[in-house]
């Protein structure tokens, strides 16, 4: 089948280009190389592809320039469409909370359009456990209120699901939006915790702790994530939301620990406080996956972040 694959040059989409293409379909990836971290690391991630010598087709373009995507779908008829492209984070959406829904939604509504024009019916858009705010039940479940986001990051993946059941039900579109809870390992962005940390704690530098080191995430392998996008491109749903996590919470103090034993280093500890937007705690209910999509996470966090950290090891984290 012919993929497109939006923001392919990043961690997840990067995966997600190389699992295609070793199942034997033909892959576009359209990314806009933005500096919001070092534009080579997507570019190496690229090169990675490209070096498979596989049916590969990279496309520098942003979602917001209609003539690109106009070029594009011009093109190529698609058999699917997988939405990873986005501006990502918390706390930077804080700081430019009109740039994330210029990028994450007006983007996607581009992008949904483009594929209605164009006749491809299903699309399988990345949401967020973000958008389930401060939620005082868990774990969280696809059919828990979602009225209170915290940031507009979070806002703006609550509105991209929004519209995915729109084009679902005005056009019939097969539409499955997914909620990721907390990806790491090999590629993952260096402004993200477990990559950041690791840099520091090597350098001997100090890392910031907001808050006690009692919140808890469910970090999710990025190959267990990859095994849930890929099973949503194998059966029709409609319009499903689907929890891709872990289904374990695993605390700040205790991620840290595993980092520092993996490294063989101590890390110098920078307390700072709570920052806003941060959640105290996401925890998938995965139940929904594992019943309709067969989904099975395999990688504890144990396993994980020696993973991470022999990837880390090879050189490929930024020096600064």
């Amino acid at each position: 089948m012919n993929f497109l694959v939006t923001g392919g040059a990043g961690f997840i989409g990067s995966h997600l280009c190389e699992r295609l293409l070793a199942e034997g379909h033909t892959v576009w990836t359209l990314d806009d190389l933005n500096p919001f971290y070092d534009v080579a690391l997507k570019q190496r991630n690229l090169c990675d592809i490209q070096a498979l010598a596989k049916p590969f087709t990279f496309v520098h373009g942003e979602l917001n320039d209609p003539e690109c995507l106009q070029e594009l779908f011009g093109d190529v008829q698609f058999d699917q469409i997988i939405h990873l492209a986005a501006r990502a984070g918390v706390r930077p959406s804080l700081q430019e909370p009109a740039l994330y829904q210029r990028v994450n939604v007006e983007g996607t509504v581009n992008l949904l359009e483009a594929a209605r024009k164009h006749g491809v019916k299903k699309i399988t858009i990345a949401s967020s456990s973000s958008v389930y705010g401060v939620n005082a039940k868990v774990p969280f479940t696809e059919t828990d209120p979602i009225f209170s986001a915290i940031s507009p990051y979070a806002a703006s993946k609550l509105a991209c699901e929004a519209l995915g059941h729109v084009y679902h039900h005005v056009y019939g579109m097969d539409v499955a939006m997914l909620r990721f809870f907390t990806v790491y390992g090999p590629r993952q962005r260096p402004d993200l915790a477990i990559h950041k940390f690791a840099q520091l704690i090597e350098r001997g530098k100090p890392i910031p702790v907001f808050g006690d080191g009692k919140t808890a995430r469910d970090y999710t392998y990025v190959t267990d994530t990859l095994d849930g996008i890929i099973a949503c491109t194998r059966k029709e749903f409609g319009f499903e939301i689907f929890n891709l996590g872990e289904s374990q919470t695993v605390e700040l103090d205790y991620l840290i620990s595993l980092i520092e034993k993996a490294l063989g280093k101590k890390a110098i500890i920078d307390r700072q406080p709570a920052q806003p937007g941060d959640v105290p705690i996401t925890f998938a209910d995965i139940s929904k996956a594992c019943k309709v999509l067969g989904y099975n996470p395999q990688i504890k966090i144990e396993q994980g972040i020696p993973k991470f950290i022999e990837w880390f090891r090879k050189g490929y984290s930024p020096k600064t």
